[in-house]
Order: C-alpha cells, then structure tokens, then sequence
C-alpha cells in the first residue's frame, strides 16, 4: 500500500491538501489564544488616569415630573454616556441645578429684564446643569475616556438611566479635582 495514492491522499482515505488547511486553523487557533497580543485599549498609561468632573448642560428637557428626575439623579447615582453615538461606560452624577425659564421683557425706561416666563406650555420644559464625575486619560490633546472616547466642551453627551434618556452638551471640564 502507497503512503500517497495518484490523487494526493495519505493512505488512500484523506487529502494532504485537507490536512494542510486544518494545520493553519489550529495554528491560528493557537496563535489566537496563547499569544493575544496588545490590549484592546492601545496606548493607556495608567499613571495618567485622573479624576474628572464634567458640567453638561441641558436645555429644552420635556418631563412631566421634573422633580421626581431630580430625586432619581440623587437615588441612582450610575448614568451610562455616550459620546458620538459610541458607548462610553457609566459616570457618577454628582451634582444638578435647575436654570429657571425665562423671557425678556422690555421696560418702560427701555431696558430689558429677565422675568419668568408666564406661557403655560412652558411649564413642562426645563433647562438644568449637570454635574458628573468619571476616571479619564488627561493628554495633551484634551481628556480621553474609556481609552478612544475624547471629550471636550462643546461635545455632544447623551446621558442613560433606567427611567430617562436625554442630550445634553459639554460646558466644563475639571481635572484638578481632588478625590
């Protein structure tokens, strides 16, 4: 009996060609498993991980029971962000405070002032500041979170928790936060 037969099979019953494509595979399997390679966050240095707080700043929120927002934000501290409609874990809410609604309205004298605004509709708008605190890469090209996620004031964050899901913008970012 021939080790190799006329159409290339091993003892008559499988293909070298066969035996050669499963070899890659394991190999690739292997190489997959035993030597990962790099971290899926490239380029993180530990060392320059700080604390963070960011003040977002939310205009135009419609919610029936603002008040009943306000106390979950103090209940459930954990709100997931996403920045540029990618995921980028979960923050800390620390701190909001309520703008109050208003229209100008000219004086006699005129002047303008600020006075609330008395239209009905309006009632169920609100506008607030948004206090959060999460871990980030402080770089020369600005704050990065999660590794790739770069944040800066003007950029556009949308904020999820379990009863609520809205955008809001980056007004500030502190890095000298102690913690």
């Amino acid at each position: 009996m021939k080790i190799i037969d006329s159409k290339g099979r091993l003892f008559g019953k499988v293909s070298i060609l066969d035996l050669g494509a499963a070899g890659v595979i394991l190999l690739a399997v292997a190489g997959i498993f035993f030597f990962p390679g790099t971290s899926v966050i490239p380029g993180v240095a530990q060392s320059n991980v700080k604390s963070i707080e960011v003040e977002v700043l939310v205009r135009g929120l419609s919610a029936g029971d603002f008040d009943g927002l306000l106390a979950e934000f103090q209940e459930d501290k954990q709100a997931s962000i996403v920045i540029r409609n990618q995921p980028a874990g979960t923050v800390e809410i620390l701190d909001t405070e309520r703008l109050p609604r208003t229209t100008p309205v000219p004086q006699p004298d005129g002047t303008v002032k600020a006075l609330p605004d008395p239209r009905p509709e309006v009632a169920l708008i609100h506008d607030m500041v948004l206090t959060f605190g999460s871990q980030a890469q402080v770089t020369s090209a600005g704050v990065v979170i999660e590794g790739t996620k770069k944040l800066k004031i003007g950029t556009p964050i949308r904020l999820e928790g379990r009863t609520y899901d809205f955008n809001g913008s980056v007004i500030t970012i502190r890095t000298d936060v102690e913690t």
